[in-house]
């Protein structure tokens, strides 16, 4: 995928359920827990409600990103 830097990498964290951590709070924490050790990899996003096969196009995300109701499988896979 190649190098990214930071602000790049962090553009990807908008929607995940944790980039509340990245700085988006009045807590102080500047930074998600998994954001350092993340990778950015291709996935497919898939809706908790969707029945198999799943050919929607893999998306690039981070390793850690997550959203409620939906999980990111492999991006071959199909069920």
């Amino acid at each position: 995928m190649g190098r990214m830097s930071k602000k790049e990498k962090k553009k990807i964290c908008a929607g995940c359920r944790n980039n509340f951590y990245n700085g988006n709070n009045n807590l102080g924490v500047a930074e998600c827990w998994c954001f350092k050790s993340s990778k950015v990899v291709m996935k497919k996003k898939v809706h908790v409600d969707q029945v198999p096969p799943w050919n929607q196009k893999p998306i690039k995300t981070l390793s850690c990103f997550g959203q409620p109701r939906y999980v990111f499988v492999g991006p071959k896979q199909t069920y």
